[in-house]
């Protein structure tokens, strides 16, 4: 789940349930611990190693074995610093601190709303590191789901909205014009992104933000909710849209084995995976020992979904080398829907190593995530590394120096 959604996610958590003396700091403890396991992005910026996002990412401060630890930590830190932030600044005069164990508490909440958050996508997360290294992939948000996002912060917008009277149609105006402008970026992105909708979707959406921005403001229903009252309304909710998910998930991922059953396919592992922007949205993955076969499908639509098959390249020498890399093994136990292909290219010969969880069938050329290596003509290693990384379509090798060979001694004349 993207930084953004973590903290929409902990902001609302700490307005909806804690009380209003300590609210400021509670609210700011639950963002902070919804945001704060993604300091582990920060590997990725003092290491070379081009798999630092499967190796680092997702583990230790994703995990709750060390969840009260870093909960502690973190109220401790707050208590210690809050005094010197308000001398500091006098504007927070009136913020006060949470008993430890308390604070404790809603640094833990937003911490372990994060780990949860991040184990509904299809990236999944080890939530249990160090115990376990097996990443938990419920498979039922995309990474960056707008709609969830919005269920997350408009029940945080309404009570801004009709908090002074005098200003509450001027702030719906700005918060519809906002969130519609961000539903035509997103509509926009996802195209650019190989993942279109139709626009339709995005008029029903502003359709939807004006009624929720414009209803309350009138001094409709809805207007004399509390701040509280709107947060769990919307946690609520997120949890009601999780639900739609799963079902939908459920029925997606019985059109996957219905299909394997039909054609007797030998299933090493099966999944139904989310495509934006909808729940109706699935891109279906079945994993036999050397075939990957997947689809797309609208749950709208009816009759059995036709699949594409992916066969492996046969095995060879240069497949074997790369299984016994400690890079490749990495990789590997990463990849969910993996394909293995070995062929020729010029001079050189290239084992590709492709990763299908995101898979969208408008995308051209590599999926995110796919590892390739590279032997020269005479089968020395040239380079490894992501073709793709992310949701990126640009090259990112890691060049390997190539070893030099010793030149044989010179004869000596006689």
């Amino acid at each position: 789940m993207d930084p953004v959604t973590h903290g929409i996610t902990g902001a609302l958590l700490g307005k909806a349930f804690f009380s209003k003396r300590e609210e400021r700091v509670a609210i700011f403890a639950a963002t902070l611990g919804a945001v704060f396991p993604d300091i582990d992005i920060v590997a990725e910026f003092v290491t070379r190693d081009p798999l630092s996002i499967v190796k680092y990412h997702r583990a230790i401060t994703h995990s709750f074995v060390a969840l009260p630890v870093f909960a502690v930590l973190l109220a401790l830190l707050t208590r210690a610093l809050l005094p010197w932030v308000k001398r500091k600044w006098p504007r927070f005069q009136d913020w006060e601190a949470p008993p430890l164990w308390l604070l404790s508490m809603i640094y833990g909440l937003g911490i372990a709303s994060h780990i949860v958050l991040d184990g509904m996508t299809s990236f999944g997360t080890r939530m249990w590191y160090p115990l376990s290294s097996r990443r938990v992939a419920w498979d039922l948000l995309f990474i960056v789901d707008f709609g969830f996002t919005a269920i997350l912060l408009v029940p945080q917008v309404i009570p801004w909205i009709c908090r002074f009277p005098e200003r509450k149609r001027a702030r719906a105006l700005k918060m519809w014009i906002f969130f519609t402008a961000m539903a035509v970026i997103f509509w926009s992105l996802a195209g650019a992104a190989a993942y279109p909708f139709h626009f339709w979707i995005v008029v029903l959406a502003s359709a939807g933000f004006a009624a929720l921005f414009f209803v309350p403001a009138s001094g409709g229903m809805g207007s004399s909710l509390t701040r509280a009252h709107w947060s769990q309304v919307g946690a609520f909710t997120a949890l009601v849209y999780l639900f739609v998910c799963s079902v939908a998930h459920h029925k997606a991922i019985q059109q996957a084995k219905r299909f394997a059953d039909m054609n007797h396919v030998d299933i090493v592992r099966i999944g139904a995976l989310p495509i934006p922007p909808s729940w109706l949205d699935w891109g279906l993955a079945v994993r036999s020992a050397d075939v990957l076969f997947e689809t797309q499908i609208d749950l709208r639509q009816s009759g059995p979904p036709l699949f594409n098959v992916i066969p492996d390249s046969p095995p060879d020498e240069y497949i074997a080398r790369v299984f016994q890399m400690p890079s490749v093994k990495l990789y590997w136990n990463f990849a969910r829907f993996p394909s293995v292909q070995s062929f020729q290219d010029g001079n050189q010969h290239v084992v590709e190593l492709g990763e299908n969880r995101f898979q969208s069938g408008m995308r051209r050329g590599p999926q995110p995530f796919t590892y390739e290596v590279i032997f020269d003509r005479d089968g020395i290693l040239a380079e490894e590394g992501w073709l793709t990384n992310q949701m990126l379509q640009s090259r990112l090798r890691r060049l390997i120096p190539q070893p030099v060979a010793p030149h044989p001694p010179a004869k000596k004349s006689s």
